[in-house]
């Protein structure tokens, strides 16, 4: 059982980082040679392959002028703003490049260790330190776990030293514009960014963020900044830049926000066989499905605790290095676990945050 009240050695943790390192070299020299499907003459051209950087968005398309009428008539920007705004905006090409090959898409065991590292655990250790009062104050008023804050502080921007470089406005455009498949996301996006930047008196066309549209320390989107941050500095300022109170606030609120329950169960192992088709089942569909935990227990034959109300559990399948035999590691995910998939929608981002979360809570 994995709680995160418990001690638990991060022994594990170092000799997988060891072995992981010769997957990753394999993973890197594979990952470079065309497939099949890639060379063949009938491959749907993926959405980068369709533009050219530095290519003028086409400002007169019916898309952009539905949503200049509704920032204009629903959200009251004048047409002078929306000329200084988005004359000259351009895309850019690494942006979908990159939205085609996210990390999460890695297997678990070549995914952990870009976040996981000894220098992110001793820096993450020093941030508990620095921040306890912080902290004390996060755990007490908004019932999160402090290790859960600061892991996810470390994995989204390094503790504040990689924002992103991507211009968010630019970015935005891009994805709107030339990325079919989430064209409606980003529209939103857009427009909430566009708000919140009106709203909190920032520069559109100055903050920078990652591949995806996110931003600040946090890397929060548009749309979550605007629901989720708040300030824990004393001032009216929602401050996801500067402002480490908020930054930590911000993020504990989002979790408590999806229902964190302080000090509760993260996940249990449950073996590296599933003894029953409808955790079999469950498992394919991750967090999406949901399983009594009594089942779990019983189909298993492993003793679980109890979650929070009695919620349900997702079965969550981690695949382990075939230099360590391969396989799939599966866990009991509990509620606490699925928030964290709230803030990120993938298994392994939030496997990789109890697991760093756990380390950091080890003696230094």
């Amino acid at each position: 059982m994995t709680t995160l009240p418990s001690k638990r050695p991060i022994i594990a943790i170092s000799l997988r980082f060891s072995i992981v390192v010769v997957s990753l070299f394999l993973i890197l020299a594979l990952s470079v040679m065309p497939t099949v499907a890639e060379t063949g003459t009938d491959q749907k051209p993926k959405a980068a392959d369709l533009v050219t950087d530095g290519q003028a968005v086409d400002l007169q398309q019916e898309k952009y002028q539905l949503l200049f009428k509704e920032l204009r008539e629903r959200h009251h920007f004048t047409q002078a703003e929306l000329d200084r705004l988005f004359t000259g905006v351009t895309l850019d090409k690494k942006v979908l490049e990159l939205m085609d090959r996210q990390w999460e898409s890695k297997p678990y065991y070549a995914y952990w260790p870009l976040f996981i590292t000894p220098a992110v655990i001793a820096r993450g250790r020093e941030e508990l330190h620095n921040n306890k009062q912080i902290l004390d104050r996060i755990e007490k008023e908004l019932g999160v776990n402090r290790e859960v804050v600061v892991a996810i502080w470390g994995i989204e921007s390094r503790f504040g030293e990689h924002k992103g470089k991507f211009g968010v406005f630019k970015t935005l455009n891009t994805l709107f514009d030339a990325y079919p498949r989430r064209s409606a996301f980003f529209r939103n996006q857009l427009i909430d960014f566009l708000l919140l930047s009106r709203e909190n008196q920032l520069d559109t066309l100055a903050i920078t963020g990652s591949y995806a549209g996110a931003f600040g320390q946090t890397q929060f989107i548009p749309s979550s900044y605007r629901e989720y941050a708040v300030s824990f500095d004393g001032d009216d300022k929602r401050d996801v830049f500067t402002s480490t109170s908020d930054i930590l606030a911000s993020i504990a609120n989002y979790l408590r926000r999806y229902h964190w329950v302080l000090d509760a169960p993260l996940y249990v192992d449950i073996g590296d066989e599933l003894k029953g088709q409808e955790l079999v089942n469950a498992s394919s569909k991750g967090t999406k499905a949901k399983v009594d935990w009594q089942t779990i227990s019983t189909i298993q034959g492993i003793k679980l605790p109890p979650p929070p109300g009695n919620k349900q559990l997702s079965v969550v399948a981690l695949e382990k290095s075939p230099f360590t035999g391969g396989g799939v590691r599966y866990v009991a995910a509990y509620p606490n676990f699925q928030a964290i998939t709230a803030w990120n929608n993938s298994d392994r981002y939030a496997m990789a945050v109890c697991e760093l979360a756990e380390a950091l809570r080890q003696p230094r």
